[in-house]
């Protein structure tokens, strides 16, 4: 079996962020193909199950953790070479040790590299070299910038400048590259970007499978890391200007945002209709008890799993023009569209009054998902693309 050198910038368990998911599976399904070794850089230490929970899939599994002082030190070297302050917050030389030692000891055929902030560590190699850009950053970073308050516009600025040229740089340095979205693609910075091979992301069918037995509550759910930019600003946006205008109609629903780390401007909207729930063991409890899916995005890039995962649990979803140019399902047959509060205010309210109707636009959504969405289909591109530069 070949061996497939494997570098992350976090340790893919907890499955509470989109790259750590996309990361779980499709080690998980590479390993059917490819002996893993794995380097994962870790921020503090790594979650005690971890190890035991990627074992399986790997030969050779490493974790180095990055401490406050390595990762203010790395973000300062940045400053000096010109990185994004993102890539040095993930750079450690001992994980370049590890990944050199690999190399030397195992003579691993390829390496595949996951995001930007990884990018130090793949100069100077003697092997084939993938990346999974998965989203185009700099055009997150844009977003961000046009979007924040005047004071942090010139640090986002500076961050999106660098962003764009080291995005293009590393295209240069690797054999392939892929993203999760023909959007992203549109937006990389980069003239020879149609080279860029897509992957999307995926859902376990088996593990997000609605339990019919449980009673559904008046309850709009909002899902995701809730200190994550793009997701902070959505949970504000449905807290603060689209649910008050549905509650006009229908007082008793109630506003869950259900997700980790919470940030501090949403713990501060806590009361009797919204509830911050923090850290969630299994978020299938809230999908199953939710009437309605909302994804309000308004800045980010990339595929939104929430999506996938709620479309998959056979809930209605309401999202923005933004995230569903990735997802790419049609309004009102498989999702609605919310251009603006009072729009995104009258579909969640429809979801609620007519059951009716929330039920076909649910099964029309998890109809359209499971066509076009599974990580075994996904993964087996990148499995495809893998065993055709070994060959």
């Amino acid at each position: 079996m070949q061996k497939l050198l494997v570098v992350l910038p976090r340790v893919p368990w907890p499955l509470e962020k989109g790259d750590k998911l996309r990361a779980y599976h499709q080690l998980r399904y590479l390993s059917q193909h490819f002996q893993i070794f794995l380097v994962a850089l870790s921020e503090g230490q790594p979650h005690p199950e971890a190890f035991l929970r990627l074992k399986p899939f790997c030969r050779v599994l490493h974790f180095v953790s990055l401490s406050w002082p390595r990762r203010i030190l790395g973000m300062l070297r940045a400053i000096g070479y010109g990185w994004p302050l993102q890539v040095g917050y993930f750079f450690h030389p001992k994980a370049r040790k590890k990944i050199h030692t690999i190399i030397h000891q195992h003579q691993p055929h390829l390496a595949y590299f996951q995001l930007t902030r990884t990018g130090p560590y793949i100069k100077n190699l003697s092997l084939p070299v993938y990346i999974d850009f998965q989203d185009t950053f700099s055009a997150g970073m844009k977003r961000r910038r046009d979007k924040a308050i005047w004071w942090l516009k010139p640090f986002f600025h500076f961050e999106y400048i660098r962003m764009k040229r080291y995005e293009a740089a590393l295209l240069d340095q690797c054999s392939e590259a892929f993203l999760i979205s023909l959007p992203d693609r549109q937006l990389f910075p980069h003239p020879q970007h149609d080279r860029i091979h897509i992957v999307p992301n995926g859902v376990d069918f088996y593990y997000f499978s609605p339990d019919t037995s449980v009673p559904k509550k008046d309850w709009v759910l909002f899902t995701g890391n809730m200190s994550y930019p793009p997701n902070v600003d959505a949970a504000r946006y449905l807290a603060q200007e689209i649910m008050p205008k549905v509650w006009n109609q229908h007082p008793s629903a109630q506003l869950i945002l259900a997700g980790a780390t919470p940030h501090p401007s949403l713990k501060a909207l806590q009361n009797q209709r919204i509830i911050v729930t923090g850290w969630v063991n299994d978020m299938r409890e809230y999908y199953n008890q939710a009437s309605v899916f909302v994804a309000p995005m308004r800045m980010g890039t990339g595929l939104q799993n929430k999506l996938l995962e709620a479309l998959a649990m056979h809930l209605p979803c309401v999202t923005s023009p933004l995230a569903n140019h990735s997802l790419g399902a049609r309004d009102k047959h498989e999702i609605l569209i919310g251009a603006h509060a009072s729009e995104f205010a009258e579909h969640i309210s429809r979801l609620l009054s007519d059951k009716n109707y929330a039920y076909t636009l649910a099964h029309n959504g998890w109809s359209f998902v499971k066509t076009h969405y599974s990580w075994e289909t996904a993964t087996q591109h990148l499995v495809d693309t893998i065993k055709q530069t070994l060959d």
